[in-house]
This record gives C-alpha cells, structure tokens and sequence, in this order.
C-alpha cells in the first residue's frame, strides 16, 4: 500500500500522477484529515484540511479493520437510555426477519415469533441468560416486544471512515512536538500503518523529515526504514528514538559521516549539509533555521542554564570546512562579545594551530554557579567529536533545552531496521 500526503493546493495534480503509476483501478480513499481547528480567511473558506491518497500496488493490498470510538453527540442521540448505575444503553431489535423452523423458531416467554413472521436472533435458552442478567427490556405495553439492552461497549466502534477529526492536530503545546514545521501526530500515523500493515512488515518512509512514521512503525513493532536528505532530520529522529524508546530501539544510520574521511566528502559536496551536520554533533540548532547565506559569522546555536536554572544562556558555532587560521578564534570571539553569548564553539576539520590555541585560551573563562570553569572559546575538531575523545564544555542543568525530548513509550521491545 502507498499513502500519499499532500495539501489541497497540490491534490489533484498528484492524484493523476498517481493514477499514471499504479493505474486509476488500484485507487483506493482519498483521506481528508482535519488538520488544525480553525483558519481564519477574508476571501475563502478556511483552509483547514489536508489530504492523504490511499493506492495499492495490486488487489491482494492487506486490510486491517480498524475501529474507532463514538463521539459524545452519537452517544447522546443513540443510546438514549440510562440503567441504575446511569450507564448509557439502546435498544435493539431481539428478532430476524422471516420465520425458522429450528430452536430461534420457538416461542419464549409467550411470544409466538413465528406468527409474527420472524425469529429470534439467538435461541431461547440464550435469551433466558440475557434475561437473568437484566440485558432484556420489556416495555410496558401488554403486546410490545421485548428488546435487547446494548451497551456501546457491546459494539466495536466506528468502522475508519475516509473523513478523519478525532485525531488532535499539533499545537504549539503538544508534548509530542519537537519543533519540526511539518511535524504530523503520532496517532496519524499509528492509525495508517496499522491499517495497512501486520507485526514485522516493512513500512517505509522516504521522506522523514523528524522521524514520526519510524517512531510509529517502532511503536507497533514494524520493520522500517526512513530516508531524509537533510542530515539534521536524521539527527533529529536518532535523538526522538533514544529518548522514546530509552535506547532500546536498535537501528543503523546510513550516509552520515562516520569518520573524518566521511566528513571531508561532505563537505566537498555540500557545504552547508556539511555545517548543519557538524552544528549536531555538538547538540546545537543551524542559526536562522537552515537559511543558506551569509551567517554573519554564527553557524549553529545553542542553550543553556546554569545551577540556579533562570536564564538561558547562549553558545555561538562557527564551522569551518576548508583552511583555518589565528584570525577565524578572533572573529568567533567577536561574534560571541556581539551576540552576549558566554561561550564560543569552533568545529573545523583541520587541527588547530598553536596560534589559535593560545588564542582561544588568551579569551578567558565562563564561571558556572558550582564554581566550575568552561572555556569561552572551544576548539573543537570533526574527528575528535565523532571518536568522543572532545565534546562541548559548558553547564548542563536542563538538557532537553535545545531539542525537544521525545515522550518515552511504554512498551519499548527491541525492533531491527533492515
């Protein structure tokens, strides 16, 4: 199965495209989902769905039933009814129609079912248990028909429709939100792959911006396998699994640099996938969100608070890929004074020059509040990063500060990406 997520600006232009691969017959829903609550337009109709393509690759596509509970108006106007202990129930017709020649044929209770021209829908004695057990109701008219008391537990739920509003939308106060623009709710993509999947199935998701599919197929004990050209994205989702899972979830990363020979080829194709990823390595965010351009001299940021956890403190990143030299510490230092930040990070390729490191020590220190000393400005290289042998020095008394923890799961059993 494919599911396809788009907004309606862009819908019915791929559904054509859709429907020239996989072929108009292997169309199956098309999903609107109600994305956010309200929207507010002065010459349009709110904007406030999007719209998700439903296609199988061929007829044997796998089908789960899924249900999913009743909303408070249906209960209202369906199970109109309250027993002793003011639980809601309907009443339910107790007959077939037609007539049966066999024990749901039978009378009961003085009720001659056939000569009304139907049957009992369970035989007798099982009415006799229903009404011992006050599941029967008997109205008060001498002739009227006894019915069965349901319950809405009694029933599955709602079959899924192809209208979904029961699922919240992200708001800036979720606690699942990590930050990411295009961030979709976990109950979204639990209620797809469950749908269209079983335990240990393969979903992939090529385009996996901060990871919510994986973080879904891992819940529900799928395979799965995420692609994102961006290497922050696969930072991103590395810390949402470790946190959610509490290191239990067991997978590999493949295309990120894993040695200094990675990050030279990096850097040789892209500079600025080279920045944003070093920027990770040292737990801090791109400066003005991954814009390309002049960076005024910062290439990451990043947060911290001190023992009395008040103020937030910030560090400044500088990158370099290419050459290095005493001037680039005395620029960083610069930056850091200018933008009232206590401490500087210096991330190059290359090892650093006596010349800086006296520099860079010439710069002084930050003081924490437990009367430790950290560096103004840290000189820090791409291979000792990766190898663990250098890490950024600074007080560390609220470390979900930069990147938002993911929400800890409760069943985090072990799942392998293949």
């Amino acid at each position: 199965s494919l599911y396809l997520h788009c907004d309606p600006t862009a819908s019915h232009y791929l559904k054509i495209v859709l429907d020239g691969v996989f072929g108009k017959e292997m169309f199956r829903s098309e999903i609107i989902w109600k994305r956010t609550s309200a929207h507010s337009s002065a010459k349009r109709w709110g904007p406030v769905h999007d719209t998700i393509f439903f296609y199988a690759r061929t007829d044997a596509n796998l089908w789960t039933s899924i249900y999913t509970a009743y909303d408070e108006e249906y209960l209202r106007v369906f199970f109109d009814q309250t027993d002793a202990a003011g639980k809601r129930w309907k009443r339910t017709d107790l007959t077939g129609a037609g007539i049966r020649h066999g024990e749901t044929g039978l009378p009961w209770k003085g009720i001659d079912i056939t000569a009304k021209g139907r049957h009992w829908a369970v035989p007798p004695s099982e009415l006799d248990k229903l009404d011992a057990k006050g599941r029967v109701h008997w109205p008060k008219k001498e002739d009227g028909m006894p019915r069965l008391k349901q319950y809405p537990e009694d029933l599955p739920g709602v079959p899924l429709q192809d209208l979904i509003s029961d699922i919240r939308p992200m708001h800036n106060m979720s606690d699942e939100r990590l930050g990411y623009p295009t961030q979709k709710p976990l109950a979204l993509l639990e209620r797809i792959i469950s749908a269209s999947s079983n335990e240990g199935d393969v979903v992939l998701d090529p385009f996996c911006g901060c990871g919510t599919a994986v973080h879904a197929a891992q819940n529900l004990k799928r395979k799965w396998i995420g692609i994102d050209i961006t290497h922050l994205a696969i930072s991103l989702i590395e810390k949402r699994l470790k946190s959610a899972f509490r290191g239990k979830a067991k997978f590999e990363v493949h295309g990120t640099p894993k040695d200094l020979e990675g990050a030279c080829n990096l850097t040789e194709r892209d500079k600025y996938q080279f920045q944003w990823w070093a920027v990770s390595l040292v737990d801090a965010q791109p400066f003005q969100g991954k814009k390309k351009g002049a960076d005024t001299g910062i290439d990451g940021v990043k947060f911290f608070r001190d023992l009395d956890r008040k103020e937030v403190r910030k560090i400044v990143v500088s990158v370099k890929g290419g050459g290095i030299k005493p001037d680039d510490v005395r620029a960083l230092n610069h930056v850091r004074e200018r933008e009232k930040a206590e401490i500087g990070l210096f991330i190059s390729l290359e090892q650093p020059t006596p010349a800086m490191v006296k520099d860079a020590a010439s710069v002084g220190f930050y003081q924490s509040m437990a009367g430790k000393k950290f560096a103004r400005v840290q000189l820090l290289t791409v291979e000792a990063l990766l190898n663990g042998t250098q890490r950024a020095e600074h007080p560390d008394y609220e470390p979900d500060l930069n990147f938002k923890k993911a929400r800890a799961e409760r069943d985090a059993e072990q799942q392998s990406l293949i």
